[in-house]
């Protein structure tokens, strides 16, 4: 992929999102939501729920540090790289491991379970296809460039200077060219699912990124009045044999 591909297509990534979402609350405001599936199916959903939203969380904090901190500073308070790199592995491959496993149940639970799969959107479902592949794209990056198998590679010194230069508007495509293919595709498919991002379930992230992981589960109680004593909603007592 040449300089041009690099230094183009961030952008036009940058503007499907920034228009799709605008589009998507402006003219579908009540389907920016998750479509919760709890009331079907609630027992593989408290397993696999938390441990792939939490589990992100530390791989998005490992993005931040890696993408956006420069070398420098690290090194300035004594970080070396090697130490950064040990850290990275030791911290970033169990949350990656922990996201994969926890995307894999929620994927199987999602076909599996008819009324949750009957739900589910093809849109949904293209998404769910290319952030597998982005998570586990991501940990083979991490595990190739950590030096585990064969020669380290420092992508701080190419990836995370060509994405900061893209804040500033001065692109650093040459950058990515050099790359190892197995960087170069994490984040040919993280544009990607970046670009499906406005049209997915996936909005809500925008809206509801910590106050989700702590919701309480959906209670649904009848309508039917309560007799006597019995706590309002509840079920009515039914006569046995």
């Amino acid at each position: 992929m040449g300089k041009v591909f690099w230094d183009v297509v961030p952008y036009v990534t940058l503007a499907i999102v920034v228009v799709g979402s605008w589009w998507r609350y402006r003219y579908d405001k009540f389907g920016w939501t998750t479509r919760s599936s709890q009331l079907y199916e609630s027992r593989l959903l408290r397993i696999a729920s938390p441990m792939f939203h939490f589990g992100i969380l530390v791989v998005i904090a490992g993005h931040v540090i890696g993408l956006l901190i420069p070398q420098s500073w690290t090194t300035a308070i004594g970080l070396s790289e090697h130490a950064y790199h040990v850290q990275a592995v030791l911290l970033g491959f169990p949350a990656g491991l922990a996201t994969l496993t926890g995307i894999a149940l929620l994927v199987y639970r999602r076909r599996t379970k008819g009324p949750v799969f009957r739900a589910t959107t093809v849109n949904d479902k293209v998404m769910y296809v290319f952030l597998v592949a982005a998570i586990a794209a991501g940990l083979t990056a991490t595990t190739l460039g950590s030096g585990l198998f064969g020669e380290a590679y420092n992508y701080r010194e190419s990836i995370s200077i060509w994405f900061r230069s893209i804040w500033v508007f001065q692109p650093r495509g040459d950058l990515m060219q050099e790359v190892p293919v197995y960087y170069q595709l994490h984040v040919v498919i993280a544009l990607m699912l970046f670009c499906l991002w406005p049209f997915t379930r996936l909005v809500h992230v925008f809206s509801a990124p910590i106050g989700y992981l702590f919701r309480p589960y959906i209670v649904y109680r009848t309508r039917d009045a309560a007799r006597g004593t019995e706590l309002i909603g509840s079920r009515p007592h039914r006569r046995g044999w």
